[in-house]
């Protein structure tokens, strides 16, 4: 057994504190839990094993408020499906609730949180063996999924460090809405583009995002977009109807006009690389077209440059070409407001 000590600070300074003071454990400093979704398995199985956890359920960051510019703010602990529920985000972002509602299963939905799904750690299974070689976890090891089991793994934005993927579901449809991640730390608050908070592997795998130690999520600021209510898809191609984690997904954004052309377009990829993937050359193909499947080939083609299947998984390049047809045909004919189709276990009170 790894010991570790609990803290429960009851304010944002009182965390920071914990957390900088982990920053000199290096081997293993302090981590955050909120929802422990993610972290709590990844402890069990021994991939990570920090000294200390700093509980942050008592601050205040669970709320969901308008912002002035008539975006939205997440707070960082508010829970997934609280989010998803909430009316300002089905009323204003749909793709982001469709995105939620496509993920985990119910209860983690209502343990997980939004700082934490941007956190969470890639499925790969040579990530969480932690008999197999693996640079994410132990640095320089080697990959063990490069000509070993693919079929979930990256086909765009690898290298030859490693090739997983992200999993989330939620970060794909942020990518697409331009969202920005609030930060704190010692050195005060930060804004940081979601286009730039995760990283590709590169030459250090092990880090999934730019934060550094002592940052501390606060809020996930959302721009408006109001332009996008009407024509909005969330597809999630998977191996099964439920709890399961993408092959490919696809966020789909459109802002059509009355003449039927595209004025705007945003489309972001899950499950393809190690970061939601956008290329704002993609949907540029889009504007001032007619909505038809000639042109969203084209902006799928854009997107998808360069792809390259690993093997097992060479399919999901056809599979994500066709997804972003279906995805930005399925936006054209209307958002589909899927929260209405509530379960027992989260119907919102």
């Amino acid at each position: 057994m790894n010991p570790v000590t609990y803290v429960a600070p009851l304010d944002v300074s009182g965390a920071l504190s914990h957390l900088y003071a982990g920053v000199d454990a290096n081997a293993a400093p302090s981590k955050v839990i909120a929802g422990g979704t993610n972290l709590l398995d990844l402890m069990k199985e021994r991939v990570m094993g920090p000294q200390q956890l700093v509980d942050i359920n008592a601050l205040p960051l669970d709320q969901i408020t308008a912002a002035p510019d008539g975006g939205l703010r997440l707070g960082a602990i508010a829970r997934n499906a609280d989010t998803a529920y909430h009316p300002l985000v089905r009323a204003q972002y749909p793709v982001l609730t469709a995105a939620i509602l496509a993920g985990a299963s119910p209860q983690i939905r209502n343990m997980a949180s939004n700082g934490g799904n941007l956190l969470q750690r890639t499925r790969c299974h040579y990530f969480y063996d932690a008999t197999t070689p693996c640079n994410k976890r132990a640095p320089g090891t080697g990959c063990s999924a490069i000509g070993g089991l693919t079929r979930q793994h990256a086909i765009l934005g690898a290298s030859a460090q490693c090739i997983a993927t992200h999993p989330s579901d939620m970060c794909v449809a942020l990518a697409a809405l331009d969202a920005v991640v609030c930060v704190r730390s010692s050195a005060g608050e930060r804004r940081i583009d979601f286009a730039d908070f995760h990283r590709l592997p590169g030459e250090q795998p092990e880090r999934d995002t730019v934060l550094a130690a002592g940052d501390l999520i606060t809020h996930i600021d959302l721009p408006p977009a109001a332009q996008f209510v009407r024509h909005s898809a969330y597809l999630k191609f998977r191996d099964r109807a439920s709890y399961a984690f993408a092959l490919v997904s696809v966020a789909a954004m459109l802002d059509v006009g009355e003449d039927g052309k595209v004025r705007d377009a945003r489309i972001a990829l899950g499950s393809v690389a190690h970061k939601p993937w956008r290329v704002p050359a993609a949907e540029a193909v889009l504007i001032g077209r007619q909505v038809d499947e000639t042109a969203f080939a084209e902006a799928a083609d854009v997107l998808l440059a360069g792809a390259q299947g690993q093997g097992q998984n060479d399919f999901k390049v056809t599979m994500a070409r066709r997804a972003v047809i279906r995805a930005l045909t399925q936006a054209v004919e209307g958002t589909h407001d899927n929260t209405t189709e509530l379960t027992e276990n989260e119907a919102p009170v």
